[in-house]
């Protein structure tokens, strides 16, 4: 199978400084993640506050679904991912 984004929902996790969105591969739920650092590089922005880490996921949502379907497809299917910048591009 392959991993499909049904729900728009993300959250931003303060402690790791990074945004968390789910995939799902069948009944299998997959947790990807988007590092600030890596999100600000994607816009050449700086990035400080929860808001403008979502609002930039958001503007970036098209590569960075894209960039997971492409990481989890050349996995061993893991059920969880962090994205660099170098996945984005």
């Amino acid at each position: 199978m392959s991993i499909a984004f049904p729900n728009r929902s993300r959250s931003y996790d303060e402690s790791e400084r990074r945004v968390r969105f789910m995939g799902y591969d069948g009944m299998f739920e997959v947790k990807f993640f988007v590092g600030i650092d890596t999100l600000a590089k994607a816009l050449a922005a700086k990035l400080s506050s929860e808001n403008e880490a979502l609002s930039a996921f958001d503007d970036l949502r098209k590569k960075i679904l894209e960039a997971a379907e492409r990481v989890y497809g050349k996995s061993k299917r893991s059920n969880m991912f962090v994205l660099t910048a170098a996945d984005i591009q």
